[in-house]
């Protein structure tokens, strides 16, 4: 997920405002200063909003009925969903029963464009596609025709999704870039950390896996369908809390191309992909594991292991959920826990890789928490913590794995030492934010 989305900025100093200014200004990213002014006399005449629409509607046309598109993303589980979370965007923002008649007329039209006219092989993840690319439709025409805070809410909807479905199209082309670049990978220095914990965590909850095949399925599902989440806990700050919803969606759309930067400090593949068949069943002995060669080795497949994005993202809905409904929390969990479980069962990551993601994540968070000044010292503190600590785990794991055998206890206190003060940083930083945002509600009350 690769795109960026550019964060709002101040553009006058309080100093120099009254204070009905600042008190604008200081509400971030959705005031009249940081936005730009949409309703101009010449995108308000109907022939320019038919325009726009009839090139929106030709775009999905297009997409829809293009070959290479349908074979190689629309069938995609991943891409597929991804489109899929428009319809959750779109759900979220109007609430309307004629959009869902809409995005589902929409989807069929579009399936038999495919396949009884242009005779495509039919697929089942295809049909989330078709759904996703008829709710981009509605979203993006209720745009085009609304107008004032209306026309900019829907904006808001609209342009992350197409930006978020994007992202996951140039994911495979940036994945194949680091495969290219780094013919070897570091598996083994990762495998051999996992095993100086004296628990393979990917290996047993692989067994586990492999005695309950529905736990399996279920996992998998979650796993595949975290586009959902990222779309729903947007959706939901967009239309509840909206000083959030930008940093909230800035945040899950930097997370790929930063983690692809991190990929190619320490490329990993997953345990799946060293043992083959051998996994989960047949894990290397303890003993056999501490006397292992530690090199780098040529391995086929994708550089993305460490650090886990899906853990990332999953721990950044868990975060950002905060202060939204209890339903929405507790999609939140389950997807937070479930994916956990996916990323070792299925061999895709090893233990330290979801240990890395809480740092990882929490740098990205504070990264994209653009409504703290920087120099506060919740945000920078925190930045710092997950860059650094994220920097030192990649270090120690490609140049001296050797000292995490010299006691059990090494490798679980420096676990102990990232995992817990990531969580209390993240809290910190989380109602910082919060007290941010209550300032101006305050101010008002108080010059009332």
């Amino acid at each position: 997920m690769l795109p960026r989305l550019p964060a709002a900025h101040r553009l006058l100093s309080a100093s120099h405002l009254s204070n009905a200014a600042a008190l604008a200004a200081h509400s971030g990213g959705w005031n009249q200063l940081t936005q730009p002014k949409f309703n101009t006399r010449f995108t308000r005449t109907p022939a320019f909003k038919f325009g726009m629409t009839a090139l929106l509607f030709a775009a999905i046309l297009a997409l829809a009925l293009n070959e290479d598109f349908y074979s190689g993303s629309m069938v995609s589980a991943y891409l597929s969903l991804a489109l899929a979370s428009a319809l959750i965007v779109l759900a979220m923002i109007r609430r309307s029963w004629f959009d869902l008649l809409w995005v589902l007329t929409g989807g069929l039209f579009l399936a038999v464009l495919d396949y009884k006219v242009m005779d495509y092989q039919p697929m089942f993840m295809a049909g989330f596609s078709f759904v996703g690319l008829a709710a981009l439709g509605a979203l993006g025409t209720h745009t085009i025709w609304a107008e004032g805070e209306e026309r900019k809410l829907l904006l808001y909807g609209f342009l992350p999704a197409v930006l978020f479905v994007g992202s996951e199209f140039m994911a495979t082309t940036l994945l194949d870039i680091t495969e290219t670049l780094h013919p070897k990978t570091f598996d083994l220095f990762l495998y051999s950390f996992d095993s100086s914990l004296r628990v393979q965590f990917s290996f047993l909850m692989g067994q586990i896996f492999w005695m309950w095949p529905w736990l399996r399925f279920a996992c998998l599902v979650i796993y595949i369908a975290l586009p959902l989440p990222l779309a729903l806990v947007y959706a939901a700050h967009l239309r509840g809390k909206k000083e959030n919803a930008l940093a909230v969606m800035l945040a899950f759309l930097v997370t790929g191309p930063v983690g692809v930067l991190f990929y190619n400090m320490l490329p990993a593949c997953g345990p799946v992909h060293v043992f083959g068949a051998a996994f989960p069943l047949h894990p290397l002995a303890t003993t056999d594991a501490m006397h292992m060669i530690v090199v780098p080795i040529v391995l086929k497949g994708a550089r993305n292991a460490i650090p886990s994005l899906h853990m990332t993202w999953v721990l950044l809905v868990w975060w950002n959920s905060r202060g939204l409904r209890r339903w929405v929390r507790a999609i939140a969990l389950v997807f937070l826990g479930l994916t956990a479980m996916a990323t070792l069962g299925t061999g895709e990551h090893y233990f330290i890789d979801l240990v890395v993601a809480f740092p990882f994540s929490l740098m990205v968070q504070a990264l994209c928490s653009y409504s703290l000044p920087f120099r506060s010292g919740e945000r920078r503190t925190a930045f710092l913590f997950g860059t650094f600590v994220t920097l030192i785990w990649l270090a120690l794991l490609s140049f001296s794995v050797s000292i995490f055998w010299s006691s059990p206890v090494v490798p679980w206190a420096m676990i102990v030492a990232t995992v817990a003060p990531s969580i209390f940083l993240w809290h910190r930083l989380m109602q910082a934010g919060s007290q941010e945002q209550s300032m101006p509600v305050k101010a008002a009350a108080a010059t009332a």
